[in-house]
């Protein structure tokens, strides 16, 4: 099986997850975009591919949610 990488990046003043190149959804915090980004994971773990997810880490004025 293959890779399954997972991104959680941002989008103007929101959250999406990056996978294949595409980005999918639009969340209002990091967390809940994480939350999405693992339960795609989860499933593709189940399909036996390898899964990579990222996420970034806390900017100076941002706070813990990623708002």
């Amino acid at each position: 099986m293959g890779l399954a990488q997972y991104a959680v990046v941002p989008v103007q003043d929101e959250w999406g997850v990056l996978h294949d190149g595409n980005v999918n959804g639009r969340y209002a915090t990091k967390e809940s975009a994480f939350e999405s980004a693992v339960a795609a994971a989860s499933l593709a773990l189940r399909q036996g591919h390898e899964v990579h997810v990222s996420v970034p880490g806390r900017e100076t004025r941002e706070t813990a949610l990623g708002s």
